[in-house]
Formats: C-alpha cells, structure tokens, sequence
C-alpha cells in the first residue's frame, strides 16, 4: 500500500491503530477461517505483493451460520474485494477505513454467532521454494492448526519421513530431497483436544528464482514480507489482543528480521523499530531481553527506550551462531504493563566467508592396476561452514594437477559435485607407477566462489596381470617302482606380481599324461615351486614311463587373459626286487579240529611280479602261534604238524591264523606274506565239568545246591546234560537236573555227621561223553539253608583237661633244658686237632673240579668243550633254532581270580614253544674227552703183595703226618 494509505490508517481510533503489512493477513485468516467457497484462490499471478501464505488457498465447502442478514455470496464478494483493496498500490486511504469499519461489524457478528471449530486453518498449504535440490534442515513454511483447548502446541504426524513438522507447525527437511518432478506432496496429521484426527495437504513447489526488492529467497507460507530498503527501517508493533479478535494471537505470525553478517558498520547499526499501539495515549518504554541483550552474548542488540529503535552494536557471525530470539517489552511510563511482551527473531544472513576444507588431507585410496576406465575406487569430501541451504555452500570439486602425468595426463577424473574418483584412461601398471598423487580442489557457489585445496594419494595395488612361468619347460628323471609318496621332481617358477599375494603364489595342475592317478602336484613352501610324487605304488612291469604335462597357475584368476606356462615331465620307472605276492593275500580253509598230524591241510602259493627276471621261490611258516601247522619250502604245500584244538586261547571266534612267507633267491631277497585262515569245526572232544569243587551244606533240613555245568564245546556238544552218582554217594546224596539241563541240583539224602565228605558224579552231554566230577562237600551241624561250620569247642574239656595239657607242656619245656645242658657239656670237652698247631697250609686245593685239574685256577672254561672238539665225529648242535615261530603268550590278568588259567595256558604255549630253553638237541655227557693235561686215573692200582713201605710218607711234611703215622708209623705212634 502507498504510504498515504499506512499513515491514513495509523492516524485512526487506536482499537483500529494495525500497520498495512499485518492487517492484510489477518483478514486473509479471517476470511478462509469463516466460511469456504470452491475457486477462491490467491495466486501470486494475481496478488504479486502478496505473502506466500496468503497464495494456493483451495477452500473447500464449509457450512457456516451467517448472521446480520448478509448473504454468503455478499459475504465472499467483500472478501474478495478486500483482498484486492489490500494489496493495490493505489487504493486510497478513505476507502480503506470505511472497508475497515465494515469488516469488522461483519466479524464481529460472525465471532459472536460462530462457534471454534478445530482443525487446518486450509486444507493445503503451499510453500514455495528457489532450489530443486533442499539440504537438511531447511526450514520451509509453517502449518495453522486450531485443537480449540487453549493449546499452543500440537503434535504433528508427516507422511513423508523426509519432512519433520514442528510442534509449532514449522515443517522442516529431516534430509536432502530433490524435487526432480518441480513439486512434492504429502499429507500432515494433527489431533485435536477430543482426539480426533485431522489432517491437511502440504505441497513443495519449485519456483525459479526472480529478482526481488528484498533477501528473502523462500518465503513461509504464513507472514507478510519483509522490506529491506535502506531508505526504510521495517516497524514491528505489537499486536493488539481485543476481545472481538478472539483468535489473533494464535494467527499473528511476525516474520523474523534478517541481518547479513560480517557488516561492516557503521555501529550501531538500526535494524528494526518497536512501536506500540498505546504510543499516541500514553509514553512508552521500550525495552529487550533475551540472547544477546542481557543474556550472552550480552550488548550484541540495543534498543532506543523512548522511540523502540532497535539497534546490532558489532558485526554477526552466522557460523558462530545463525539466529537470536529477543522478547520485546513496551511499558507505559507510570509503570502500566499494557503490551504482551513480543518475540522478535533476528535471523543472520549468510555471506561467503568460509573456504571449503576437505575432511583429510591427503586422502588416502588404492586402485587396482587392472581397473578398466570408469571404475569408481575412492570418494573426497569437502566441508563448508556457511550456510547449507544457499549457494555459499554448494560444493564442486576438481582435479588440479597429476603427478605423474604417465601414461596420460588425465589417468582419472572426479565427479564435481560427489567427489568420487574413477579411472579416465587405460594404462594402470604397479611395476611401472605404483603411485599417483592428485592436487584436488573444492569450490563453493558451484565452484565460482572460494576455492579449497587437497591431496589425494592413489596407490597402484597388484592385479593378477603376470602369469607363472616355468624356469625349465621340460624335465626328465627316474623313481623306483613300489614307492608311495616319493618326490619325482620339484619344479620352480617366476611371478612378475607383488610378491607373498594371491596374484603371485603359485598353483599347479596335471592336465596330459596321468591318466592312472599315480601322480599329484603340489605347492611348494615357497609357493613358486611345484613338486611331483607318487600317489600309487608305480609298477614296472606294467608301464616303465610316463609323460606328465604340467601347467602353472595363481591362487587366484587372471585380471586378464593370459597365456600360461607349461613343462613337460618324463618319468622313468626303475625295475626293483619285488616280493613274491599270495593269490589271495588271506586264505580261508575249514577243517575238523581233530584233523590227523601230517594230514594235508591245503597248498598256499605265491607268485613273483618280477617277469623280466627269474628267481625261485620257497615258502616257510612266518608265524604259528600254536605250533600247528609246517609248510614244504618247494611246493608250499600246508600240513599238520601237531594236534589242534578249537578250544585252545590261540582259537578266536573258532578262528586259526597262520602266516606264510614267500621268498625269492635274489641277492637282496624279497619275502612276501599270505595269511592262512583255518576254521577249525568244533567235534565233541571235552566232557562236560562242574564248576563248582566245593560246597557246604547243613546236615539237617539241609537246602538244595545248585552246582554249575560247563563244556568247552560248542553248540550241538554241550546241553542238555545228564548226571549220576558214583560209588557211596549214592547213599547219602540225591543229584538232578534243573529245568534247563545246565546245572545240577545237589540234596543231601540222610543225616550226617559233621565232616568232610567226597561226592562224586559223572556228568553226561548230549552225546553221552561223560567225565566224574569230585565235589568237596563239607556238612556242618545246623538247620536249612542257615550254613555255619564252626570248629568244636574246647571248653568241653572242663578244669581237669586244662591242666593236663597245662602240665604236658610243663615236662616238654623240662626235657627241652635238659637236652641243652648236655650238648653244651660235649661242645667244652677238649679234642686233639687233626693237625698239628705247626701244620701250616700254604694254599688249599680243590679236587672236585671235572677240568683239567691243579693247573686250571683261572677256571678257563674252555677246558670243558676239549672234549667235544676233539671229537668232530659227535654232533652238537645246542643252540636255538633260527626261523622257527614263538607261540603266543597269554599277558598277565587284571582279575587275581583269573592267575590259574592264566599259568595253564602259559605252560601249554611253553610245552610247545621251539625257542624256550632247553632246545630239542643232541645234548653230550658220557664223554670224558682227550689230550688233558692230567694224568689216567687207571695208572693207580693196589698191589696184593702187602709189604709197601710207608715210611716215605714223613719224608713229605706235615701235610702227610697224619697217613704217615696211619701207616708208617709202630705201636707207640699207635698209641
């Protein structure tokens, strides 16, 4: 409106005291709140001056009462009429006040008779904004929402996650959205104080920016402009709260005041007049609160107490802090508070004053070599701290320089507005440029504004572009037959990659000349070398050579088709002794345990695989452990050798197992292995035996006694079983059997006297083999099956008894001491020596020596075998047996109770044991021998002439004193 027109209405009652700029919206609100008409709508086309939130007001149909007698279509004719009138820059102020005067009988008619009604002030609101692409944030317009409880706030629910709806009704980015069809709508839902649910449409439109008079880019879609002339400092006033506009102080929405920062002054510097409507009766004082005036950062805002001229004392900083929120007061100078204090929002405008800083410098990324051109490898970001929401923060990156510029000059480019890196050119090579460094640049307002700068470093990573190559292609070597797991040959290879990489280690594969699968190929531990072995014994006489084809690959696929490297191996097979083999390696007979000693058992042969060669081969019994079996060397024919017994310990599961050797007549020999396996059928060959030997029975009402049948043999020899007493036991004893036939039922017959008694019974199997069995049956006196054997009292003897034995004990102890006395009586008598005390013995010679007599002292047992050895035509062969099978020992129980049958079986295996001492050989002993030093015993013989002549015996000392005086001596050396 022209300023004749605001000074006209300001020079008006003060009920009526609005600037221009606040009363159109609020009859706007008036209006679309009372009644709604279909194409009542405010477009920018038609209002140009118009706020946003005045445009888009789609009014759907809403019955309301209208008093005062005005009609509907009366109604919406003023309101439209009034919507023109407000915003032509030519209206006059007359016409204005008399539109005023009406418009507000007309509300005040419809205030009185309209009751609230909660919900949307519009059901769509429209908010128009200059960007398609919005950063989080971005605060876009404000929804008008009555609940008609008295509540400020209310909870909102948006549709579109991307947007936040304020308590306040402010909508909000939550994040970046992009309108890539020029609008975007969602729905907006609000309950009321009963709960209910309301809701209204919200749409986001794209509107390409305009010159404009003022700074405000988006506007909200509730609020009138703001001027930002220099030559008119906008006037906020505060807003009347009467009784006939009930709702205005929800609806009154001033708009915030934007000051660029970094202003250079002079300060302070007049942003805003506060005025109030009481100015014209009475003085006002005027004064703020809030941040910024006395609250820090305090003195940033003053205010002119007498005219409320409000002042910045020092320059903004947006980045430091982006909006105030002040609460102006305005009091009348006797101290009358006649005005609500009002919030004044001062937004600071952002200005270009901060150069994009990337996030790191350098950043860091890997490409690998074999990439091909478009590959996307690493992101640089850039941040700006102004604004988000203008250009002074939109980002656009670039690449300044390359180092090296080989082999091109643009090897990679980035994406200007996302920062990502990717390969521009082929020609990628970690051998030859394993590193590129880029000087980066981020720029703001789309890159036109300031310029940042970082670095970005880029290694060249391996790729699998350099296949393995053998250092010898062909190789030729030699492996005896028969070996399993031998190396045949180590192959190495060369990789031009990283080394200690999947793109560098080395795998091999077999792919000609193994068909068989003889042969397996594996790394080496220093993953460049491939090494050959057997798998399958080789076999000569089958195939002497083989031709392996080998390739070289790596843990990993080629970046790119390669030719690989491959080597050819030739492997000839050496011919070696090869042991005679069993066909079939076990043997399985059957025969009857009691089968005949010498009697043919079967004929086991090997055959030797060395055909190239001639060798003859013999047999012998490897192991036997029970003796039973002997094999001719020639034929391999098997016999008996002793009896064999299906019941003996080396039988398992009636199962005999022999082993049989093969050997050929090779320098080196070669002895092969079969396994003979004899099942032994079992013949009815041991009587059945009571296990139990003893029992203990009472010898009245004596209780039966189950006594336990066993058999050796198998099944078909053994039960049922059958018993009879023997001899005297019949008379005094009863034997049964049970139920079952496999246990006897002993009863005493008669009374008995307490004893030991012998109880002998022959027991029968199935086919009558029988065997008499000794039970040890001991009776003890007492009743039933309460057996207690105890031995006769001695107290039966009374006093007299004792002391008979007493006394007998008494006479032994006597004749004891008197047998003592006696000998000790002999011992002191005194004896004439059998030699003389001079009788010196120079040495003491022993004469029970069968050897070679006084001269053998150092017991020189060869002596002993001069005999033999002088006999060459005795044969002695002590010395034990060679190639001759040990038996099988029975190991030493855990069970104590099991030692008995543990010795029987172990002295059975001994008795047949060829090994133990003594040997079955020609053992000497009726030979005296010849050619020893001692003289014939036969050259001492006695004469019959009687007249010998011993007095030569005391020529020879005192040794022969005592034959000396015997026989050579008179009657008084008699004496």
């Amino acid at each position: 409106a022209s300023r004749v027109s605001r000074e006209l209405l300001l020079k008006t009652s003060p009920v009526w005291r609005w600037s221009l700029e606040d009363l159109c919206p609020y009859l706007v609100s008036v209006f679309s709140g009372w009644a709604r008409s279909p194409g009542c709508c405010v477009t920018s086309r038609n209002y140009p001056t118009l706020p946003a939130a005045a445009r888009f007001l789609h009014l759907a149909p809403r019955r309301v009462p209208i008093s005062g007698g005005f009609a509907a279509g009366t109604f919406f004719a003023l309101a439209d009429y009034t919507f023109r009138f407000c915003y032509m820059e030519s209206l006059r102020g007359v016409r204005l006040g008399v539109l005023i005067v009406l418009l507000q009988v007309l509300y005040s008619g419809f205030a009185e008779s309209s009751p609230c009604s909660p919900g949307f002030d519009s059901d769509l609101f429209v908010f128009t904004v200059h960007r398609e692409h919005l950063h989080r944030g971005r605060r876009l317009g404000r929804v008008i929402f009555h609940d008609c409880g008295g509540r400020t706030r209310s909870v909102f629910e948006s549709t579109d996650k991307r947007f936040q709806v304020d308590t306040d009704g402010t909508v909000k980015l939550k994040r970046q959205v992009t309108l890539h069809e020029g609008h975007r709508m969602f729905s907006v839902h609000a309950w009321d104080a009963k709960g209910e649910k309301h809701t209204t449409f919200v749409r986001v439109e794209h509107e390409p920016k305009t010159h404009r008079h003022d700074h405000l880019e988006d506007t909200e879609a509730v609020g009138p402009p703001q001027s930002a002339s220099p030559s008119l400092v906008p006037v906020k006033e505060f807003p009347k709260s009467s009784g006939g506009l009930r709702r205005r102080k929800r609806e009154w929405v001033i708009p915030p005041i934007r000051t660029p920062e970094n202003d250079r002054g002079p300060f302070p510097k007049h942003i805003v007049q506060i005025k109030s409507s009481y100015a014209k009766e009475a003085k006002m004082v005027y004064s703020i609160s809030g941040e910024g005036a006395d609250l820090d950062p305090k003195g940033l805002f003053t205010i002119n107490r007498n005219n409320g001229s409000l002042y910045v004392t020092r320059p903004l900083d947006r980045e430091a802090k982006d909006k105030y929120v002040l609460q102006a007061h305005a009091i009348a100078a006797d101290g009358e508070d006649r005005e609500e204090p009002m919030e004044i929002i001062v937004e600071v405008i952002d200005m270009n004053d901060n150069t994009p800083v990337f996030t790191q410098d350098p950043f860091l990324g890997t490409v690998p070599e074999a990439s091909t051109i478009g590959f996307e490898f690493m992101t640089v970001t850039a941040t700006d701290a102004d604004d988000p929401n203008t250009d002074n923060a939109d980002i656009r990156y670039s690449i300044l320089s390359q180092n090296p510029q080989v082999p091109n000059a643009a090897m990679f480019t980035i994406n200007p507005v996302t920062g990502v890196i990717r390969v521009n050119a082929a020609g990628l090579d970690r051998e030859k440029y394993p590193e590129y460094t880029l000087k980066i640049a981020a720029g703001d307002m789309q890159g036109d504004g300031r310029v940042g700068t970082g670095t970005a470093v880029i290694t060249v990573i391996d790729s699998n572009d350099n296949a393995p190559q053998f250092e010898k292609t062909s190789y030729n070597v030699s492996v005896p037959e028969n070996k399993v797991a031998a190396v045949v040959v180590k192959m190495p290879v060369t990789d031009g990659d990283e080394p200690q990489t999947p793109g560098w280690t080395a795998k091999f594969r077999i792919i000609n000349g193994n068909s068989g699968g003889f042969f397996a190929v594996n790394t080496g531990p220093n993953k460049q070398e491939g090494i050959i072995t057997t798998v399958k014994a080789l076999d000569f006489e089958q195939n002497s050579k083989f031709t392996l084809l080998v390739v070289a690959e790596n843990d990993i696929p080629f970046a790119k088709p390669l030719t690989t490297s491959t080597a050819t191996v030739t492997v000839n097979v050496l011919d070696v002794n090869e042991a005679p083999v069993f066909d079939p390696e076990e043997k399985f007979i059957s025969k009857l345990e009691d089968v005949a000693v010498g009697s043919e058992l079967t004929v086991y042969t090997a055959t030797d695989p060395d055909t190239a060669r001639t060798q003859k081969v013999t047999y012998r019994v490897g192991s036997d452990p029970a003796g039973w079996v002997t094999v001719d060397g020639e034929t391999g024919l098997v016999k008996v050798r002793s009896p064999m017994d299906r019941e003996s310990p080396f039988v398992k599961d009636g199962v005999y197992k022999a082993l049989i050797l093969a050997m050929d007549d090779d320098p080196t020999p070669a002895t092969g292995t079969g396994t003979l396996v004899i099942e032994l059928k079992d013949v009815n060959d041991i009587a059945p035996s009571i296990e139990e030997r003893a029992i203990s029975v009472c010898n009245k009402e004596s209780a039966p006694v189950l006594l336990s049948v066993i058999d050796n043999d198998g099944p078909g020899f053994a039960a049922p079983y059958r018993v009879e007493l023997q001899g005297d036991s019949k008379n005094n004893w009863t034997a049964t059997m049970n139920e079952t036939k496999t246990g006897i039922v002993l009863r005493l017959k008669l009374p008995l006297e307490r004893g030991e008694y012998n109880v002998v019974m022959r027991v029968y199997d199935n086919l009558a083999l029988y065997q008499d069995n000794t039970i040890r049956a001991s009776v003890c006196d007492c009743t039933g099956d309460d057996v207690q054997c105890t031995e006769k009292a001695v107290a039966g003897f009374g006093l007299p008894g004792i002391l008979g034995i007493l006394g007998a004990i008494l006479a032994l102890l006597v004749l004891l001491l008197l047998l003592l006395l006696f000998a000790r009586r002999k011992r002191s008598e005194k004896k004439e020596p059998l030699l003389a005390d001079d009788d010196i013995r120079d040495n003491v010679y022993y004469y029970d020596e069968e050897g070679g007599g006084e001269d053998d002292q150092d017991f020189d047992l060869s002596v002993l075998h001069r005999g033999l050895d002088n006999r060459p035509d005795v044969f002695r062969n002590d010395v034990a047996p060679t190639f001759m099978p040990a038996p099988q020992y029975r190991p030493r129980p855990a069970n104590p109770e099991e030692i008995g049958t543990f010795i029987d079986d172990n002295l059975k295996a001994a008795d047949n044991d060829p090994t133990a001492p003594p040997y079955d050989s020609l053992l000497v002993f009726d030979y005296e021998g010849g050619g020893s030093d001692a003289g014939s015993l036969s050259s001492l013989n006695s004469s019959s002439s009687g007249d010998q002549d011993y007095d030569c015996l005391g020529q020879w000392g005192p040794r022969f004193k005592k034959l000396a005086d015997m026989y050579g001596g008179g009657e008084d050396d008699l004496l």
